[in-house]
């Protein structure tokens, strides 16, 4: 079933969801874009892709179902394979007389439908789920790593020969190829995928070896190995890393790629000689990993509309900061998703690179062979590009190359580490840029973190009055409050003692009370009244207080605000504002 453009134009006029310029853009928007108008308008952010799911279920008088904190039966979850229903984002939650439910985030996808039918015979009832749902039920598949990762340490860590630091390359190639150790590496690679784990860390101790993943930005211990299986782990690593198997005394790093449950993932590996032997750090980089939008990524009101503004420009820099592990690549990525038309040719040059986009002309850096940020990207601007993306700029010459780039015709999109969107002002300052030509070039800043998100079931309170005194000598409580009322999640009547915050609720399916992570934001438009203090070479502060003044939400209130609309807790915020 399919809905057409008109008949989705006329729901949403009926609604009244969307304005009705929102969906004039979005009409123009899909004439030079893959995709209908639901696609343009979940591009440009006017609707959440939740959001048009349910509303196309609406037309099409399918079901909408929400899974969020149901508890499905395992033996109807299991008709399903776990790999089936990662891949086609589809799970059996009923069985009923008339068939078997499933829920989906696409009703087209015949081809898993056909498949479930042949698999398990009978009806199938095909219902429309969100995101969240679907994460939620994809979660109850899990095994507890202990129980199934235990026994193949136990059987695999007997077979496992000791070896010693003058081991010869071809004895430590023929270790890292032992079975047993292959069974360890492919099972702490696929839990680490499956537990959706951004890093793994294999740390030797005096007397076993630390497995730990970090998860939702948080390190837990995931295992202790006995001591001896160190080197065939470390030398199977290294194997399938191509790094050099006999090389204990310096760093190496390398990266290789996986299949697990249908997903493509690239790890990248760090290898750094410690006291008791090598530590190994591997970060997962999820392939695919665009197709975010900006709203699912936790932008929302003025500052939302701030980057689209400067997507829209055709010259100047946008720039994304925040320390390691922020989520600026995604952000940035997002945003060239965004930009990503037919009409434009966009290159980049970045290290490493951590997601293939279509239709974009991608640039590792080569440090070893002298190819760096700044031979790349004098290169780029050879290249006739009408966009650049500068994975990161570190210092005084890649700065002065990007902001000379978005000078001379080009939208420049790159990262800066700092700890505020103000603060990237003076940075570039302290790196020789002339303010003159900041302010010709600067068009947006994004200062970000990444919050943990509350799992669906937590504990509701109101904030006493102490709590409320500590939370005013950190936020403008009043602020926050008339934003969420513009953007109406609260009620206009609202005020601070009476609008509900939440907790962390602990359950089985939700250890932790969180899942996943969200950002909260600053986004800083150069305004004429910012290109002033630019140009005076105000202080950071001086431009925080400024851009304050203008609507801009730091980023502890927007930590606030997502914490009223139940997406975080307060605790969360003020612990990752305050690291």
């Amino acid at each position: 079933m399919h809905v057409s453009d008109e008949q989705l134009k006329k729901f949403i006029v009926d609604s009244g969801l969307v304005s009705r310029k929102d969906i004039e853009e979005a009409q123009t928007f899909s004439e030079t874009h893959p995709g209908g108008l639901a696609d343009a308008l979940v591009s440009l952010g006017s609707l959440s892709e939740d959001d048009m799911r349910r509303m196309l279920a609406h037309i099409l008088g399918i079901p909408f179902v929400s899974l969020e904190g149901e508890k499905i039966n395992p033996d109807i979850l299991a008709l399903i394979p776990e790999p089936v229903a990662r891949l086609h984002n589809i799970v059996a939650y009923k069985q009923s007389k008339e068939g078997l439910e499933v829920a989906m985030l696409d009703t087209n996808d015949l081809t898993a439908i056909d498949f479930i039918k042949k698999k398990v015979g009978g009806k199938i009832l095909p219902r429309l789920t969100d995101t969240s749902s679907l994460k939620d039920v994809l979660l109850q598949y899990q095994k507890s790593l202990k129980d199934e990762f235990g026994e193949i340490i136990k059987d695999a860590s007997k077979q496992i020969k000791v070896v010693d630091d003058q081991e010869e390359d071809a004895d430590l190639k023929k270790l890292a190829e032992d079975v047993p150790v292959v069974k360890i590496v492919d099972t702490l690679l696929r839990h680490a995928v499956i537990q959706d784990a951004s890093d793994i860390h294999i740390e030797p101790m005096e007397n076993s070896l630390l497995i730990r993943y970090r998860i939702d930005g948080i390190l837990h211990d995931a295992m202790e190995l006995p001591r001896n299986v160190a080197s065939g782990i470390t030398a199977r690593i290294k194997v399938l890393s191509r790094l050099k198997l006999d090389e204990k005394r310096l760093p190496q790093d390398g990266r290789f790629k996986i299949e697990a449950d249908g997903e493509k993932v690239s790890f990248r590996v760090s290898v750094l000689p410690t006291y008791y032997g090598e530590k190994i750090v591997m970060r997962l980089l999820r392939e695919g990993g665009g197709g975010f939008t900006l709203e699912s990524l936790g932008f929302h009101g003025a500052g939302l509309e701030r980057i689209h503004n400067a997507t829209r420009q055709t010259t100047g820099m946008i720039l994304v900061t925040g320390p390691t592990g922020s989520g600026k690549t995604t952000s940035l990525y997002t945003v060239l998703d965004i930009l990503n038309t037919p009409k434009v040719n966009i290159s980049t040059i970045e290290d490493p690179i951590e997601y293939q986009m279509p239709r974009v002309n991608q640039t590792q850096v080569r440090p070893d062979i002298g190819f760096t940020f700044v031979n790349g990207l004098r290169s780029l601007v050879r290249q006739d590009p009408d966009i650049i993306m500068v994975g990161e700029i570190r210092d005084t010459e890649t700065a002065s190359l990007a902001i000379n780039a978005a000078l001379t015709g080009h939208l420049v999109l790159s990262t800066l580490h700092t700890n505020s969107a103000a603060a990237t002002i003076p940075r570039f300052i302290d790196m020789g840029a002339e303010p003159f030509l900041l302010v010709s070039t600067l068009r947006v800043i994004v200062g970000q973190r990444l919050v943990r998100r509350l799992c669906s079931e937590k504990e509701e309170y109101t904030l006493s009055a102490e709590e409320i005194k500590q939370l005013e000598r950190q936020v403008d409580i009043e602020k926050v409050l008339n934003v969420l009322k513009e953007e109406d999640r609260i009620e206009k009547k609202a005020t601070i003692e009476t609008i509900s915050f939440y907790r962390p609720k602990q359950t089985d399916e939700c250890p932790d009370g969180y899942t996943s992570r969200v950002g909260i934001h600053e986004v800083l438009a150069v305004t004429p009244a910012i290109r002033d203090l630019i140009i005076k070479e105000a202080t950071a502060d001086e431009i925080e207080a400024a851009a304050k003044k203008e609507g801009m939400l730091s980023m502890v209130e927007d930590g606030i605000f997502k914490a009223a609309a139940g997406v975080t807790s307060i605790e969360e915020v003020l612990r990752v504002i305050n690291e």
